[in-house]
C-alpha cells in the first residue's frame, strides 16, 4: 500500500522578535539529518540553541511554516554581503531553510522558498543563492521545481534563482502580506 502523507493548509508568514521562543524549539526538534542538512553539518543542540537565538537578530529576514500552530518549517533570506542602509539586501543574497521531516512533499518547502523569492526580490536581489550537501536530494528538488539553475562541485550543490525587477504590484502586495504576517504573531504572541 502506498504511503500517504496528511495534507495540511500550511500558514507562511514572516517572523518577528516573539517568534523566538518558537524557533528556538524548531531547531531543537530538527532531528539530526535534517539539522545537519540545513547546516551543511552536524550541530549540537547547544550549537543549534545559541544559532536560533543570533538568526533573530542577524541581517535579513527569517519566514516560518505553521501548521496547527507550531512552527514546522523554517527559511531564511539573508544578504551575500553588508547590504545597503534602508530596504533593499543588495544585488545578491542566500536562501536556507529546512522542513521538519513529518511535514516535507506537501509543498510547505516550496511556499517558503517562494515566499523567500518575493521578499528578495522586492529588496532589490537579482539572484538568490541556494546552497545544499550534494546527497540532499530534497532541497535539489527543491531548487530545481523554483528554477534554481543547480550545479554539484564535490560535495555540495550550488545554484541561483535569477529574480525580476520588484514591480510596484509586487511591493505592494509584499506590504499587504507583511501587515497580515505582523497581525498574526501578535495574536500568535
Amino acid at each position: 500500500m502506498p504511503e500517504t502523507r496528511p495534507t495540511f493548509q500550511p500558514i507562511i508568514r514572516r517572523l518577528w522578535p516573539n517568534d523566538g521562543p518558537a524557533v528556538e524549539a524548531y531547531f531543537l526538534r530538527l532531528d539530526p539529518e535534517t539539522r545537519a542538512n540545513r547546516f551543511m553539518g552536524a550541530l549540537s543542540d547547544t550549537a543549534a540553541l545559541r544559532y536560533a537565538r543570533t538568526a533573530m537578530s542577524a541581517e535579513g529576514l527569517m519566514f516560518g511554516g505553521f501548521v496547527d500552530g507550531t512552527l514546522r518549517g523554517l527559511g531564511e533570506l539573508r544578504p551575500a554581503s553588508a547590504p545597503p542602509p534602508g530596504f533593499v539586501l543588495g544585488a545578491e543574497a542566500e536562501a536556507a531553510f529546512a522542513v521538519e521531516t513529518p511535514f516535507r512533499r506537501n509543498g510547505l518547502g516550496q511556499a517558503l522558498f517562494r515566499r523567500i523569492a518575493a521578499a528578495a526580490r522586492n529588496r532589490g536581489v537579482r539572484d538568490l543563492h541556494v546552497r545544499c550537501l550534494a546527497w540532499n536530494r530534497p532541497m535539489q528538488g527543491l531548487a530545481n521545481k523554483v528554477g534554481a539553475d543547480l550545479r554539484i562541485t564535490g560535495g555540495e550543490a550550488d545554484g541561483a534563482l535569477h529574480l525580476p525587477r520588484p514591480t510596484p504590484v509586487s511591493l505592494w502586495q509584499e506590504g499587504v502580506t507583511e501587515a497580515v504576517d505582523f497581525t498574526l504573531a501578535l495574536t500568535a504572541a
